[in-house]
């Protein structure tokens, strides 16, 4: 169990943030505020955002997570417009991709979970419909984007397979999951290297099934150690584990998270890529947020004493995130120094939304109720 102190702090911590975004949401409303990585701007009201793009449902999810701390109708409101306005994406349809799980489950499935409404339901098993029809059968992995290879698979997929789970407890039709274990099995097999770390991407042969690249990724090099990778795995196979029931995935996201924690110095936000050159230096604070979502989760699935060497590693972490919040009241930012990739200069140490909804969702936890968006059992 975490301590009075460490509680006490993440409640105060949390009441900053909501403060913060109460004074945000008014401003953005039913939008989808983004980062421009390729002119290195932050988009606040998301002016410029993609609809069809993997962060929008970030700003939702957080709408919905506002709700069920406050009450307040005005952050309800604003969920449900942009669920809506997502509906767009499903009618274009050409850009929808693997991330369907982050953008479906944060607004259609949250919206279900919290309000029952029918149509979010629909929505959901509509991605989900589409995300396991993304799956080849021979290789057994869920194929990654649209405007690069039909051979690849990233780790970050394992954070779109909950969506999976929902759609088999809402049918009780065992298909769904079964793509989801499958892919899980994959990445555990192939992406897990024996020291923790993970590979961002792994290239298969869709017709023999064969594994014939780990190309670089978003991190600084093949066989380097790109931490959002890290910490989207470290995540994605508790999740698996709280779907799934797997015991391997659980050791899984221990095996990643005890290389997550000896790499993370006391003080200081996570690296972008943790096998980087020593220079320049660049941290991810998005990392450093969806980590201790999964460090906590972690902490409640093992036995007490155990619990405390991810407890500790998710404290030291909350607090320098603490550290790097824009709490000033005249600007629409929340969460600073987030970083896209190693290779984007125009990415790094910006606002990105993601970091922000795994900040607010990591705080619920230790609040007593992040909704469960991503937990279907």
């Amino acid at each position: 169990m975490f301590s009075k102190e460490d509680k006490a702090f993440a409640s105060e911590f949390l009441d900053r943030v909501v403060k913060k975004l109460t004074v945000m949401a008014p401003e953005i409303g039913a939008n989808f505020p983004t980062t421009l990585s390729s002119i290195g701007e932050w988009d606040p009201k998301g002016t410029k955002a993609n609809i069809s793009g993997w962060t929008t449902a970030f700003w939702p999810g957080m709408m919905w997570l506002m709700y069920l701390k406050t009450g307040d109708e005005m952050f309800k409101k604003y969920a449900e417009g942009c669920e809506e306005k997502l509906d767009e994406a499903f009618d274009i349809f050409t850009g929808i991709h693997h991330d369907v799980g982050f953008m479906w489950s944060l607004s259609a499935v949250a919206d279900y979970k919290i309000t029952g409404n029918e149509k979010s339901k629909a929505r959901a098993m509509h991605a989900a419909t589409i995300l396991a029809g993304r799956f080849n059968h021979v290789a057994k992995y869920i194929r990654a984007w649209d405007h690069s290879s039909l051979r690849w698979a990233i780790i970050d997929c394992m954070m779109n397979i909950p969506l999976l789970s929902f759609a088999t407890s809402i049918q009780e039709d065992p298909r769904f999951e079964q793509v989801a274990e499958a892919h899980a099995d994959t990445v555990a097999k192939h992406f897990i290297r024996g020291d923790g770390s993970s590979n961002h991407i792994v290239e298969f042969d869709p017709v023999t099934g064969d594994v014939l690249a780990t190309p670089r990724g978003q991190g600084y090099d093949s066989g380097s150690s790109w931490s959002r990778g890290q910490a989207w795995a470290l995540y994605g196979f508790a999740l698996a584990y709280l779907n799934l029931g797997k015991q391997e995935y659980l050791d899984t996201a221990k095996k990643v998270a005890h290389y997550f924690i000896a790499n993370i110095e006391d003080g200081k936000l996570p690296l972008v890529d943790f096998r980087a050159p020593a220079e320049p230096v660049y941290y991810d604070s998005s990392a450093a947020s969806i980590a201790v979502c999964g460090l906590i989760e972690i902490a409640k699935a093992v036995p007490e004493y155990e619990a405390k060497i991810y407890e500790r590693a998710a404290m030291k972490l909350l607090r320098v995130l603490d550290e790097n919040c824009n709490y000033d009241p005249n600007e629409l930012r929340l969460l600073e120094n987030a970083s896209s990739a190693y290779h984007t200069p125009n990415g790094m140490h910006m606002p990105w939304i993601f970091g922000d909804y795994y900040l607010l969702e990591a705080l619920m936890k230790l609040d007593g109720n992040d909704g469960r968006f991503s937990v279907h059992k």
